[in-house]
């Protein structure tokens, strides 16, 4: 299968309009570990209906456009497609219920050479169906890993986020549920590679793995609880690419530098000494919301 570079760039989304409601809400919450100590009331805020909290990340599932590389048209091979890299900016807090717009498209293809694969960047607008308002930006890359080779540019592409050099200014372990990836599933991402022993087996895995974007959204409440006071509406930005697979059921312990309004972090599995997010970058902004 081979890339069509300008075919990609200007492949045919549809706008996906989805609308949530609380319990949308608080079963993100619960599949990423908010609530597991249910006297904690910081963390209730974003598991009970009552003032509801929305988490930041609560916006990689909104707004998707489902399988498109799947479509043969693509020229992907998506047997080989990892996900790379997630950014999500906050431009206004979520509402506890709304119907949301996602306006996707593909803003580059790069081609890292025969048997290096591909790397295709993909954004994503949230708007407020009701208001119109722009409430997020996504961006995610994808690393086709079978699809190097097809003749495009070989750049630009992004320097990661380098991570200080100092020991960390907070270190947060989190644990995940041994039916996280259960859990978190039914956000949007029914790929077996998340539930099935047997497809997780044939990729590879001695188990089912934890969907990337959950291991996002641990580290988010990570970060709400080392520098946001749990408080959602201070965290604007979050970044990070994605090194190794987690297991549902193991601890995540996640590395946090707190410089002014930056922010940087890792997160990774002690248990098996890997690294799980690398390079990863945030930004905080005054609690006055503007």
């Amino acid at each position: 299968m081979t890339i069509d570079r300008e075919k990609l760039l200007n492949w045919p989304f549809q706008d996906t309009v989805q609308t949530y409601d609380f319990k949308d809400v608080i079963l993100y919450a619960l599949g990423v570990g908010l609530g597991a100590d249910p006297m904690d009331r910081k963390q209730l805020a974003y598991v009970y209906e009552k003032n509801l909290a929305v988490l930041p990340s609560f916006a990689v599932v909104l707004g998707h456009p489902g399988a498109w590389n799947a479509n043969p048209e693509s020229g992907i091979d998506r047997k080989h497609v990892v996900h790379g890299e997630q950014s999500v900016q906050i431009h206004e807090p979520f509402p506890a219920s709304a119907t949301v717009r996602g306006v996707n498209r593909i803003t580059d293809v790069i081609d890292k050479g025969e048997g290096k694969g591909a790397l295709v960047y993909v954004e994503r607008k949230i708007y407020n169906e009701a208001t119109g308002r722009l409430l997020a930006t996504l961006n995610a890359t994808s690393f086709c890993r079978a699809n190097g080779g097809f003749g495009g540019p070989a750049g630009p592409v992004a320097r990661p986020h380098p991570l200080p050099e100092r020991p960390p200014d907070h270190q947060i372990a989190l644990p995940t549920l041994p039916q996280s990836a259960l859990l978190y599933r039914l956000n949007v991402d029914y790929n077996p590679l998340h539930v099935d022993p047997d497809v997780a087996a044939s990729a590879g895995f001695k188990q089912p793995i934890l969907h990337g974007l959950c291991t996002f959204g641990v580290a988010t409440h990570a970060l709400l609880q080392a520098v946001c006071d749990y408080d959602a509406t201070r965290l604007g930005k979050i970044a990070a690419r994605f090194s190794s697979p987690v297991y549902p059921g193991e601890n995540i312990v996640v590395d946090v530098w707190h410089d002014g309004d930056q922010v940087s972090f890792r997160a990774s599995v002690p248990e098996r000494g890997v690294k799980v997010l690398d390079n990863g970058y945030a930004e905080l902004r005054s609690t006055q919301h503007g």
